[in-house]
């Protein structure tokens, strides 16, 4: 029948609990359970009503709605509650609702779940809904491992069902609800991005707000702090409306995640100093085996020194004593989730930002390798949050020289080639050179020129390690440059061999007595030989920029301005070539093609324009790359506003 045994919640305040299984008879025989568990188990996953209800009809003194019918335990409401939502399985949830009573919609299966659980999990709204209205203390029962259904809604980002299941909790108030359980879903809450909803239970639950665990979690979301710009227009119209001084709104609304953020640490500041830094730095790293492998191995040594060799009786006193390792007992603990240099590396600028304003002594703090933020950001290429040293005034100048554990100073983090994911962010491998070259430049323009030839504790100077670093980038990016090259050459020498035919080559040929052109007074010859010779120019043009990039010397600084601009005017110049040539082509039927046939040349030029749009637009995203690399790149280490210490309108 329905086996008991006693639990203790994990989430949930301790007590005792009865484990309501569901009755197995059923399983026990594999007749019945063919003939009647397997298609009622159809029948509830496809929300088959009529199928299921001829089922239940027909076994009526079995009471099916509270066996079992797999080999978890489950009950007909739990396949249902498990099923995609749909309006059919709705249906049928209702329906066999209907049949149960208050007690059966508690059933549990072999995973202490009940059916509601499932349905929380799975956010099938509308299945909740159904089962609340038979009994309305189905929230409050714990499921798997003691996790409250609101807690499992949460756990698998299902906002719609969080928003409700937190309204019937009455905001999670009750017996059921300890601080701990509700710290949990809060914090599953910001996990899933579930930030409106985690509003709510700090202003009702302010004493969560102080929780370490969720900095953590934000420190790790860059692009939850990201506000939703307005209009393209609104963005014009108010610089204009500033200059005279019409009062205008923020540029940006601020995020549920930043307001969040606000509130969390707005409480975390108001603790003694000594609770912020254990907040802020962590928990500790888990130590590993070395110890103990170390000492393995010198008992091994030991023992063979003792039985193999005579030693004599000095040496053995001196290995007898075995030296204290002070290294070893001195050893700091290793503090790697620190929630700032957590938020450095994955350019968490906003989040830093709020931090510094409340605390701005944040900006001395070192991470295990005595670096700053703005090390990490350095080393990590996150130029937004390197940007806040220009806010800090002469600080910076004490910051720049820091030297990390390796001797290595901010120039020295900077010529260590950037890591592969934060390349790939440029598109084409002598930009990503051109981008690392920018970074260098910017940084040894920052630290004081003293340090820009220090070397570390590998003996290397920036420069060196920078040369060191990027060698495999250099000839990735010289391989990519010349290829480019070499295929954009064929293409324009193509280009200049039919311009040069079709200008001897003209349409209507030449008058046999005179050499002149036949249609030499037609406008639209004209436009032919102008376009035809303006393809020629621009094409001669462009390969002569292609080969002055095939025979570069390639040099480290020629990616940053010299390769690219030369590419990027190549690539122009090869453009207005294509599109003057198919200007000529298609002007060239105009001049044969007149009166009632002018349709002809209208068709072709419209056919011949193809070819220029699909070039511009297969090489804009490269064009465009370009452009950007060389010239709006220049303006990533200006920042356009200040973010820490910003202007308050108010004053």
């Amino acid at each position: 029948m329905n086996p008991t045994n006693t639990s203790t919640t994990a989430f949930s305040r301790t007590k005792t609990i009865i484990r309501n299984l569901p009755i197995r008879d059923l399983l026990g025989n594999r007749a019945q359970y063919l003939s009647i568990c397997v298609p009622l188990y159809n029948a509830s996953i496809n929300g088959d009503w009529e199928a299921a209800q001829a089922i239940l009809d027909k076994h009526q003194y079995l009471d099916l709605v509270g066996f079992a019918i797999s080999e978890n335990y489950d009950t007909a409401l739990h396949i249902a509650a498990s099923a995609k939502s749909s309006k059919q399985i709705e249906k049928f949830v209702q329906n066999l609702v209907n049949k149960m009573t208050r007690e059966q919609l508690e059933l549990k299966n072999d995973n202490d779940n009940t059916a509601f659980c499932l349905a929380a999990a799975g956010g099938n709204v509308k299945t909740v809904m159904i089962m609340l209205e038979k009994n309305g203390n189905l929230g409050d029962i714990t499921g798997s491992n003691g996790m409250m259904p609101l807690y499992m809604a949460s756990l698998f980002g299902k906002h719609e069902m969080v928003n409700y299941l937190y309204d019937k909790s009455k905001e999670m108030y009750g017996d059921c609800w300890t601080d701990k359980n509700r710290s949990w879903v809060l914090q599953k809450c910001v996990e899933a991005d579930q930030y409106d909803i985690a509003l709510r239970i700090v202003s009702r639950w302010p004493l969560l707000a102080k929780s370490g665990i969720l900095l953590g979690v934000l420190a790790r979301k860059p692009d939850a702090f990201k506000g939703v710009k307005p209009h393209f227009i609104w963005r014009i119209i108010c610089p204009i409306l500033a200059l005279i001084h019409v009062k205008v709104g923020p540029s940006e609304k601020e995020t549920d995640a930043m307001e969040l953020l606000k509130i969390i640490w707005s409480e975390i500041v108001k603790l003694s100093k000594d609770e912020i830094n254990s907040i802020i730095r962590g928990p500790a790293d888990i130590p590993t085996n070395n110890g103990k492998e170390k000492e393995d191995v010198e008992q091994l040594l030991g023992s063979i020194l003792e039985n193999v060799t005579k030693m004599p009786n000095r040496i053995h006193n001196l290995w007898s004593r075995k030296p204290v390792d002070h290294e070893a007992k001195n050893v700091n603990q290793k503090f790697s989730s620190r929630v700032l240099f957590v938020a450095a590396e994955m350019g968490n600028t906003e989040f830093l930002v709020e931090l510094i304003r409340q605390y701005p002594d944040l900006i001395w703090k070192k991470n295990d390798n005595e670096q700053t933020i703005f090390h990490v950001a350095i080393s990590h290429r996150h130029e937004g949050i390197y940007n806040l040293l220009h806010e800090i005034g002469s600080m910076k100048d004490m910051i720049t020289p820091l030297k990390d554990l390796k001797g290595n100073n901010m120039l020295h983090l900077v010529g260590k080639c950037a890591k592969k994911k934060r390349l790939q962010v440029i598109s084409g491998v002598a930009l990503q050179m051109q981008r690392e070259l920018l970074w260098f430049k910017e940084v040894e323009g920052m630290i004081p020129p003293s340090y820009r030839e220090r070397k570390n504790n590998d003996g290397l100077t920036p420069h060196e390690l920078f040369s060191k670093e990027h060698k495999d980038l250099l000839s990735s990016g010289e391989k990519w440059m010349k290829e480019t090259a070499s295929q954009s050459m064929v293409v324009a020498a193509l280009i200049s061999t039919i311009v040069f035919a079709a200008a001897f080559t003209i349409p209507g040929g030449y008058n046999q007595n005179t050499g002149v052109p036949m249609f030499f007074q037609k406008r639209s010859f004209i436009v032919f030989v102008i376009s035809d010779a303006i393809s020629l120019t621009f094409s001669s043009v462009s390969l002569l920029i292609f080969l002055s990039i095939l025979t570069s010397r390639y040099a480290e600084d020629d990616f940053l301005e010299l390769l690219p601009k030369r590419l990027m005017r190549g690539l122009t110049t090869l453009f207005f070539s294509i599109a003057a040539m198919m200007v000529a082509f298609s002007v060239s039927f105009f001049v044969l093609y007149h009166n009632n046939l002018i349709w002809i040349p209208i068709v072709i030029s419209a056919i011949a324009s193809v070819p220029v749009f699909l070039y511009a637009r297969l090489q804009y995203d490269l064009l465009g790359d370009v452009y950007n690399s060389t010239y709006t790149s220049k303006n990533l280490f200006k920042p356009e506003k200040l973010k820490i210490y910003y202007q308050n309108p108010k004053h």
